[in-house]
């Protein structure tokens, strides 16, 4: 059959392209062609050069288009703190001085420069999401103290409390007179928040309820706010009634609280309130972490965050969901927020290190040819390998976390099931994947930047110490993927008989199809450029993939479930279900990433946007070719021929790496790292120790 590739031999007479393929490589063993060395201006090679002119990409209008509408308010915030120098966070600095500065940081966005994010949080999360950002950028420990204030404290009050609580705290929490916490994290129980075991017993002689921390397990722990400048604590704590049986109690299930820890005019700790500091951590030292023991603290029963549950003046409970289950998932699912957030931010940690790597990689000059000037060390193969599919990978999560928080944003306004339970799941597949993805990002970012990358002044150290938690709160990544991987079985189980998908699991249903007839042997030897640079050829494979290991883990689990039970089988299949959500979530990053090319409106962005794209197919499917490779989904020459084109692609975006990281705009006070500077960097970077 023959190959889809052009073969300038098929003039010659040759009809069959395999062996044509082979009588060329035997004529360039035989006499192979030598250039000149005056051909051989830089390293790349001559088949790179001549292949195809290099693309133009007009970094600006690729930068108002990945901006979107905020581009106004982020530029506002790096403004205000660019002219404020006593609000700048030094290289080196103390836990405590940290802390405070972190507090007037906030303050001085809050009250001086006039941005009050709270008030976006449910009405326009797209516009709150986009301050975050910024705010993140300034300093990440910054942007983390604004989301326990705002996305946490104040988002439990105002999503899972009713009219009466928004009336008597938001103005509070918004002008930051009302600091607080999220209190979830116990000391034996971070993930499991069902197996939570602090108490609150309601007192209906009092009408009371009563927060008691049983044990030491149940201390909250790492709660952010809570070491220093905290005031409230929403307090998440099994809700217990009296009874009038031989129990004595019922155990209704986790509930929230408001619970004041400190008094609002000297600061000290409430009666029966124990408040210690967790100390020094690995990063984000500007976050007052601290841990909280309740011993017998009382609150008025209008402190229940009553919006799924309430509890009457004579204990009666009333809710108008059926189970503890369900309250629960409600519960949780309005505070999913959280994950978008981070995912959100996370791809603009990710634009900061990849900005700063490249533009000294395009500085940086080490070695070349024999007598002639040395070459920017991007120019090497090594160099674009590490960077290259980064900076691809980089606006491909770009583009999928602007889809969640479009479909967040939808989600608050509709409050519809269906939209509910799919930004469930795509939360925790993007913040899981994404948040992985930039932390390993930032270890090869100093790697690539050699000894002037382990410089603290050029951030990777802070950039990664800061962002490594971003794996674990909000939802451990290894939990959060199995979420995703049980949501896609229960969908397989109960939607295939007909009935309809969400819009990000409906390609399931016709990729199993395909899926459940063997691969085309034909379109598996395919590998002209154009046929692998076509995105539905590249979809059509992401997507088989996750067909085939959904097919398969379910026929697994099934077997295994007759001899181990549900729990032992989900264990032993633990490394296929995950695997099996990272595939999901990469087919519908992929997705989202070819829609945004096609939406483009410059022709010229555009074209940077689309080799972008490539080469984050091409890339993906080469990391996992031997899964394609086992099923005869692609042959060895596609094989090879997907190898080659994701090589010359990292060249061909090496080529426009600087208008696509450009296209970021993130300023020179933004990246605040000398080695990245766009004027004078070796000039600023040995000021900064001082000649």
């Amino acid at each position: 059959m023959e190959s889809r590739r052009g073969n300038p031999m098929k003039e010659e007479g040759f009809s069959d392209p395999a062996a044509a393929r082979r009588i060329q490589r035997l004529s360039s063993h035989i006499s192979p062609a030598v250039a000149p060395s005056s051909q051989v201006p830089t390293l790349q090679t001559e088949v790179c050069s001549s292949r195809t002119k290099k693309v133009e990409v007009n970094s600006q209008a690729l930068s108002q288009y990945m901006k979107g509408k905020h581009m106004d308010v982020q530029e506002k915030v790096y403004e205000f703190y660019n002219s404020r120098p006593d609000l700048q966070t030094p290289i080196e600095i103390s836990k405590d001085d940290h802390r405070e500065l972190c507090m007037r940081q906030l303050l001085g966005l809050v009250r001086e420069a006039g941005v009050r994010p709270f008030r976006y949080v449910a009405d326009d999360p797209e516009k709150y999401f986009a301050i975050m950002e910024a705010v993140g950028s300034v300093d990440m420990s910054l942007g983390i103290k604004l989301g326990v204030q705002y996305s946490l404290w104040g988002g439990s009050v105002i999503n899972l409390g009713t009219k009466k609580h928004r009336d008597k705290y938001f103005d509070g929490i918004d002008n930051l007179d009302y600091t607080g916490c999220f209190a979830m994290t116990e000391l034996h129980h971070g993930s499991n928040v069902q197996g939570l075991q602090t108490t609150a017993t309601f007192d209906p002689i009092t009408d009371e309820f009563v927060i008691d921390t049983p044990n030491d397990g149940a201390i909250k722990w790492w709660i952010g706010n809570a070491a220093v400048h905290g005031k409230f604590a929403t307090v998440f704590a099994r809700l217990i009634l009296p009874t009038h049986d031989t129990k004595g109690v019922s155990d209704m299930g986790v509930h929230a609280f408001i619970v004041p820890i400190r008094d609002m005019k000297t600061h000290q700790n409430l009666p029966g309130v124990e408040i210690q500091d967790c100390g020094h951590k690995v990063g984000l030292n500007g976050v007052d972490n601290g841990a909280l023991r309740f011993r017998s603290v009382r609150i008025p029963r209008d402190n229940l965050l009553n919006r799924f549950g309430d509890v009457s003046r004579d204990g009666k409970y009333t809710s108008s969901l059926p189970t503890i289950n369900k309250r629960f998932g409600a519960t949780l699912g309005e505070l999913v927020g959280g994950r978008v957030g981070l995912a959100y931010a996370s791809v603009g940690v990710l634009k900061i290190s990849a900005t700063i790597a490249i533009r000294y990689s395009l500085l940086r000059q080490q070695f070349g040819p024999p007598k002639q000037p040395e070459v920017s060390i991007l120019d090497y193969q090594s160099q674009q390998h590490k960077l290259m599919p980064m900076l691809a990978s980089t606006y491909a999560y770009h583009f999928a976390t602007v889809y969640l928080v479009e479909k967040y944003s939808e989600m608050k306004k509709t409050h519809d099931e269906q939209l509910v339970a799919d930004v469930h799941a795509l939360s925790a597949g993007l913040k899981s994947y994404i948040t992985s993805y930039t932390a390993k990002s930032l270890s090869v970012c100093r790697e690539a930047c050699g000894g002037h990358g382990y410089a603290a002044v050029n951030r990777f150290g802070s950039l990664r110490n800061d962002h490594d938690i971003f794996q674990t709160f909000e939802g451990d990544n290894t939990v959060l993927l199995q979420q995703v991987a049980a949501d896609l079985l229960k969908r397989y189980k109960e939607k295939f008989q007909g009935g309809t998908l969400t819009a990000t699991w409906s390609y399931l249903r016709e990729s199993m199809n395909a899926y459940l007839s063997q691969p085309n042997p034909v379109t598996a030897r395919w590998e002209g450029e154009d046929h692998l640079r076509d995105p539905k050829f590249q979809l059509d494979a992401f997507r088989y993939r996750t067909s085939r290991l959904l097919q398969s883990v379910a026929m697994r689990l099934t077997k295994h479930t007759k001899t181990l039970g549900t729990f032992g089988a989900w264990n032993r299949c633990l490394n296929h279900l995950l695997t099996l959500a990272e595939s999901h979530i990469e087919s519908v990053i992929l997705a989202k990433f070819i829609e945004a090319v096609k939406k483009c409106p410059d022709r010229s962005a555009r074209a940077g946007l689309k080799l972008a794209c490539d080469l984050y197919a091409m890339d993906r499917l080469w990391k996992d070719i031997g899964t394609y490779r086992n099923v005869d989904y692609v042959a060895p020459n596609k094989a090879k021929a997907i190898h080659k084109l994701t090589e010359y692609l990292s060249f061909q975006v090496r080529n426009v790496a600087k208008e696509l990281v450009d296209a970021f705009d993130l300023p020179d006070h933004v990246t605040r790292a000398p080695i990245a500077r766009q004027s004078d960097a070796y000039a600023q970077y040995t000021q900064v120790v001082g000649f």
